[in-house]
């Protein structure tokens, strides 16, 4: 699952023997990579259009693991472009019932944080972490788009995954957030309302985003070129290592 078009792309030229299905706006395509059975899915941004897909993979497909792939926008001033980060856990930073609760827990679930699984999660990890050591990654791409989003050394990383439905294009965005949940490593739109989803009907659950901005003034400039150029292959990649492993 991703949240856009091209986040999705690379991995459906992996497929074979597929068929479509539209459900509720969206294309869902079912297929095989190697011997598994798998469905893949543009979700469309935010929370709510993520939580709407995964609920109807749950029902309609039958799911059992939810994969969730895609880009995200770095928090944590360590992270750079191209940089993996695998989640341990994913929290809402724009959920706020005060005084009723504290600010981020979700209503009735009495927590703020959702882990991911811990299994798929070290699984990610160690491909991820492979694919970057051996340069398999740098495989995909000319010098120029290598020296262009200044991917000569990309790292992988675990930790907190922030989700809302704001995209972060300013410095001030960055610095409160950083502020408020200093844990946090990148910001997306759609990673913790898949937790929450999946967390209810007890499906285990992945999120992998590749850093395609640094969450600043320069966002809109870096965020575009990067989807169409680099996300793709890096999640087709990454998946259909893990899919092999």
């Amino acid at each position: 699952m991703g949240a856009m078009p091209e986040e999705i792309d690379g991995v459906v030229a992996l497929m074979t023997e597929t068929s479509q299905r539209i459900e509720g706006k969206r294309k869902y395509i079912s297929g095989r990579i190697g011997d598994r059975e798998v469905v893949v899915v543009f979700s469309r941004w935010g929370k709510v259009a993520a939580a709407i897909t995964v609920t109807t993979l749950i029902h309609q497909f039958g799911i059992t693991e939810l994969w969730f792939t895609g880009v995200a926008g770095a928090i944590d001033p360590l992270l750079k472009i191209g940089d993996i980060v695998v989640a341990t856990r994913l929290i809402q930073h724009d959920m706020d019932a005060r005084p009723l609760l504290a600010q981020h827990e979700i209503p009735l679930l009495g927590q703020a944080y959702l882990e991911t699984d811990a299994s798929l999660t070290r699984l990610a990890v160690e491909v991820s972490r492979r694919l970057l050591e051996e340069q398999r990654l740098h495989e995909l791409f000319t010098a120029h788009q290598l020296q262009a989003f200044g991917l000569e050394h990309p790292t992988c990383h675990m930790g907190d995954i922030a989700s809302g439905d704001q995209f972060f294009s300013r410095d001030e965005q960055r610095i409160a957030l950083q502020e408020k949940l200093p844990g946090v490593l990148c910001v997306e739109m759609e990673g913790a309302a898949v937790a929450q989803v999946c967390r209810e009907y007890e499906i285990p659950f992945l999120v992998i985003r590749t850093i395609s901005d640094e969450a600043n003034d320069h966002a809109a400039i870096d965020f575009p070129a990067f989807i169409r150029e680099i996300s793709s292959n890096y999640s087709a990649e990454i998946i259909q290592a893990m899919l092999t492993k």
